[in-house]
């Protein structure tokens, strides 16, 4: 997949197009995708998506921002497993922002981005103060000779599919809700860095993952499977928040403990999916108290993939 940072002056050639913000890329956004995908076959160009960083909400009020689902990176990668050959992070500025809508479709759907067909969801709004809409686009089709197909909003159980959906469930801890949403476990991929070291004191050894950002769309103690140590995920226990027993004022900290391994991962590039909640993130009164509440969450949690195996094992035999 080819990636690039800002808007082309010219296209180098046709493409079939599609814009959002695709955090969390979830059924919906999978849903675009596929037609994407279909569309760019048919007419021999490539399947190309225009995104935004930061997130158009973060740059206007970034102190009622929506929690990130996923970082740049991951949402890379998902859009990459989707069959998206071209990505186009545009800046999203005051500058971008003042674009007038039919100056978005001139210099950057025709001129920029060369789209021979455009793909939208059936509520889209573009250009300063989201003047543009379906109508506008579909007239501009006819001018400048490019097709526009608009997607209806994907529906689950009554519910619109939304990333806004997807964190409510995660803020509920409703783990199983967020995954129907999303087609698969909600993720968190990062680095594995240093920490404090004091899980290994206690006797459960983490690993520090990274995150890109201080707002993680939830938080608690979870059952969660860790991929890119070995050729399968591993199973553990995670902790995600600010750790309230040790810091008084700490910033949110993901950190896992793997069943039976104690190998350094440090600098490994890891994904956690996460399962099920354990509970709500807790102060104790002494480190003693952790540490016997952390053995009640591993066995906790072991106990739930145990379950989870044997649901597998009764529904592959039936």
């Amino acid at each position: 997949m080819r990636i690039s940072r800002g808007l082309p002056a010219a296209a180098d050639g046709p493409t079939a197009f599609t814009v959002g913000n695709f955090d969390g890329v979830h059924l919906g956004h999978e849903a675009m995708l596929d037609e994407l995908a279909r569309a760019a076959r048919r007419f021999g160009v490539p399947a190309c998506v225009l995104t935004f960083e930061p997130h158009p909400r973060e740059f206007f009020a970034p102190d009622k921002a929506p929690t990130r689902l996923t970082s740049l990176r991951e949402k890379l990668e998902l859009l990459a497993s989707f069959g998206v050959d071209r990505v186009h992070i545009c800046r999203f500025n005051y500058a971008f922002a003042q674009i007038a809508a039919e100056e978005f479709i001139e210099r950057v759907l025709v001129r920029g981005l060369g789209a021979r067909w455009v793909l939208v969801g059936d509520d889209f709004r573009f250009g300063a103060r989201r003047a543009g809409d379906l109508v506008m686009l579909k007239r501009a089709a006819l001018h400048y000779g490019f097709e526009v197909a608009a997607l209806p909003s994907v529906m689950l159980d009554g519910e619109r599919v939304s990333s806004t959906a997807v964190r409510n469930a995660l803020a509920a801890g409703e783990l199983d809700r967020a995954r129907q949403l999303l087609g698969r476990p909600y993720s968190i991929s990062g680095r594995v860095v240093r920490g404090d070291g004091l899980g290994r004191k206690l006797g459960f050894p983490t690993a520090n993952v990274q995150m890109k950002h201080n707002r993680p769309p939830l938080t608690g103690i979870f059952a969660v499977s860790v991929a890119g140590v070995r050729d399968r995920p591993l199973p553990g226990v995670a902790s995600l928040g600010v750790r309230p027993t040790v810091k008084a004022q700490g910033a949110p900290v993901l950190e896992v403990y793997l069943f039976d391994l104690d190998e350094d991962l440090y600098r490994r590039h890891v994904r956690v999916d996460f399962h099920h909640k354990l509970r709500d993130e807790e102060k104790y009164a002494d480190l003693a108290t952790l540490t016997r509440q952390i053995g009640r969450d591993v066995e906790n949690a072991k106990a739930f993939f145990r379950r989870q195996d044997a649901q597998a094992s009764k529904t592959a035999k039936a």
